[in-house]
């Protein structure tokens, strides 16, 4: 036994950073470990590659006891290495593959998106946008998900430009948002799938 738990951001060069959820996430499982007399070890990548490269290292050389990846995605390649390896793992958010074999922690995303959007409904609003992340990362596909479903049920046509999904924040405005935003037939809500995200609308 290492006593050490690595600790996996999703792959990214500076969002994951600037996001509180992850830092919260991050805190929260450093604290528990030091009760548990553990050390933990943060592994990051700007890619699946070097990810998959530091993971495979750190496993050769048996530097940990096992990992948590604050990340689930539809196609993880990191996922299907600790499956081939028999490396031990709890996964943030709901899993994809391996479903049943998983240990995985994560709320209703479907729901959520779906109660926040039937909200806008219930003020007036009937069109209402989205902007969320990457729809490779479960949540966030999960979150449209959600919205989609209460505009469906609600009868309400499901406008491809009212969706805007980005793969990382923008430094400066968004071109796209705002084209959206100043168009005669804009969104009167938009819902937005991550904390972080809103910022973007300020």
């Amino acid at each position: 036994e290492t006593k050490t738990i690595g600790i996996v951001l999703p792959v990214s060069i500076s969002d994951a950073y600037e996001n509180s959820f992850y830092l919260e996430m991050m805190r929260g499982i450093t604290l528990f470990c030091n009760k548990k007399k553990y050390a933990t070890t943060l592994i990051t990548g700007a890619t699946n590659e070097e990810l998959l490269s530091t993971i495979k290292y750190m496993n050769k050389e048996n530097l940990l006891d096992g990992l948590i990846l604050l990340y689930s995605n539809e196609w993880d390649p990191i996922v299907d290495y600790l499956y081939q390896e028999g490396i031990i793992f709890v996964l943030i958010g709901t899993a994809r593959k391996f479903t049943s074999e998983t240990i995985y922690i994560d709320n209703d995303n479907i729901t959520a998106a779906r109660e926040a959007t039937n909200y806008l409904l219930e003020l007036g609003h009937k069109k209402i946008g989205y902007l969320g992340t990457d729809s490779n990362r479960v949540f966030s596909s999960d979150r449209k998900s959600g919205y989609m479903l209460a505009l469906a049920e609600k009868g309400i046509a499901i406008r491809p430009e009212y969706c805007i999904e980005m793969l990382s924040i923008p430094k400066g405005q968004s071109k796209m948002l705002q084209k959206l935003l100043s168009s005669d037939d804009r969104p009167t809500a938009v819902l937005v799938g991550d904390d972080i995200l809103a910022m973007v609308l300020e």
